[in-house]
């Protein structure tokens, strides 16, 4: 029996699609995802279905919603139950690796409460072996590699200030000893001894913030060389989500920075400078795959698990409704499907689509929690049946023990501190709980610039959506035992239409 193939699925954090293919693509050079670009098939149109790190990540991983899965927040738990690609690969007869992290905050009923592992939302979602311990707040193996470098090693954040007086100062550790280019190495390292047939999640919490990079990647690019920012006049919720989301945040050291033109610009360029260095070492990983004869061996996945804002709107990060802020790229290299290199997918997809499709394509099933499809049909050039012509996204922008600054703002409690985004072809619908008027966008026209909801013109449209919407939500409600029935006869299980 010939050894079974690699997968390698690689995530890259807060990392926009337009970086790729729109208007920051000619701003920012990523020759290495291009160029897998041309040996492997991009869906354009992809979407993570909620954000921030630790709920959008569990939905990739899980293929639900977060409607079902519930671990909406980082530091919601997610249920120790729900099955994930992790585990279901091990059902396959896999070892999944983590180098990196998954944001996973434990299921307090499958703890003791005095175990530590319920004080960090960065936890490892069950299945996983981790391979190196890469979080952003818990990075110790690559402090204590700074610190054997000869490195003075700050305590938390500090780590991440800039080496000067300016934002895009350089960092204190050089590009070689980077958390991106650590990662990197000790991946390499150690996948190169393990015999083939090996399973790697590896994920790069850079361009995340802090935005602090080292030479050269800080001053890479020209601020003023950029595009603008968008700009509009916002909806109700937009003023509290620019209150907690200030520019400051951003980076270390510089509270009082203000959002100017200039330093808007500025952090703009930091971003682009770090997406460029995990294209380098995204680079380094696909070199040592070519090199070692393991390329055309392995099933290779780049994606994100959201976008970032940069500044557009008056917005950073990723707690909003806007398109910046869920619309990500998607790359899958199947080497059993050549013809189909190079190929761009316009049809709409969506996070929870990625591990039913990791799944599909290693033979594996794929549970019926899983609200997501498989993408094989498109990697072999077809159209699969009855696929959704529209995307779904969820955000809820609450906290139940520290209510949040647009739970304030909005009068809202936690429960109610939520939206939805229904985006179909051109339109955009925001629905907003607790009351709160709805959005409507027409991306042909002004984009998110101008909200059409309250145009008597739209008043039919505004429905039709709302009504697909609530479609949508009822569909796909928790399906674990949704295609299952206890009959005389046994156990009955009716065929799942999304398989």
């Amino acid at each position: 029996m010939p050894p079974r193939r690699n997968l390698l699925f690689v995530v890259i954090d807060q990392f926009r699609a337009d970086c790729l293919h729109g208007a920051l693509a000619a701003h920012v050079d990523l020759p290495n995802l291009r160029a897998l670009m041309g040996e492997a098939v991009s869906f354009r149109r992809h979407y993570s279905v909620t954000n921030p790190c630790g709920p959008s990540r569990a939905s990739i991983l899980t293929g639900q919603y977060a409607m079902n899965h519930r671990a909406v927040r980082n530091g919601t738990p997610l249920p120790a139950d729900c099955p994930n690609l992790a585990t279901e690969l091990r059902r396959g007869g896999w070892l999944p690796l983590l180098y990196g992290y998954t944001d996973s905050a434990r299921d307090p009923r499958a703890h003791d409460p005095a175990d530590p592992a319920l004080t960090s939302y960065e936890q490892v979602m069950p299945g996983f072996d981790e391979a190196l311990e890469m979080r952003l707040e818990e990075s110790w193996p690559w402090r204590a590699h700074l610190a054997r470098q000869g490195y003075d090693v700050p305590a938390g954040e500090e780590i991440f200030r800039p080496a000067g007086d300016r934002p895009d100062d350089p960092a204190l550790y050089r590009a070689e000893d980077s958390d991106t280019a650590f990662l990197t190495d000790r991946f390499l390292s150690e996948i190169a001894v393990r015999p083939r047939g090996w399973c790697a999640h590896l994920t790069y919490i850079r361009p995340h913030p802090p935005l602090v990079a080292p030479a050269p990647y800080n001053r890479m690019y020209d601020p003023a060389s950029l595009p603008a920012p968008a700009q509009s006049d916002g909806h109700m919720i937009d003023a509290p989500a620019r209150a907690a989301q200030r520019i400051a945040r951003n980076v270390v050291g510089f509270p009082d920075l203000e959002a100017t033109p200039e330093n808007v610009a500025l952090l703009r360029a930091i971003y682009l400078g770090l997406a460029t260095e995990v294209d380098h070492h995204i680079g380094r990983v696909i070199a040592w795959l070519k090199d070692s004869g393991q390329y055309d061996d392995t099933l290779l996945v780049v994606s994100a698990d959201h976008g970032e804002m940069l500044g557009d709107y008056g917005l950073w990060g990723k707690m909003t409704y806007h398109e910046a802020a869920y619309h990500v790229p998607l790359i899958i290299r199947d080497p059993d499907q050549p013809e189909a290199f190079g190929r761009a997918v316009e049809a709409m997809t969506e996070s929870v689509d990625v591990t039913p499709t990791i799944l599909d394509l290693l033979g594996v099933d794929i549970p019926d929690t899983m609200d997501g499809r498989s993408l094989r049909p498109f990697l072999a050039g077809e159209a699969p049946e009855s696929w959704r012509d529209y995307s779904y996204s969820e955000l809820d922008f609450g906290d139940p023990i520290t209510p949040t600054v647009a739970q304030r703002a909005l009068g809202v409690t936690a429960d109610r501190a939520n939206l939805c985004i229904l985006r179909e072809g051109r339109h955009t619908l925001v629905h907003v709980n607790g009351g709160v008027p709805p959005l409507l966008f027409d991306h042909a026209e002004d984009g998110e610039a101008r909200d059409l909801a309250t145009d008597p013109a739209q008043a039919p449209r505004l429905l039709a959506m709302t009504r697909r919407l609530l479609d949508h939500r009822m569909t796909h409600a928790e399906g674990r035992f949704g295609w299952t029935m206890i009959t005389p006869e046994g156990v009955k299980r009716g065929r799942n239409p999304r398989r």
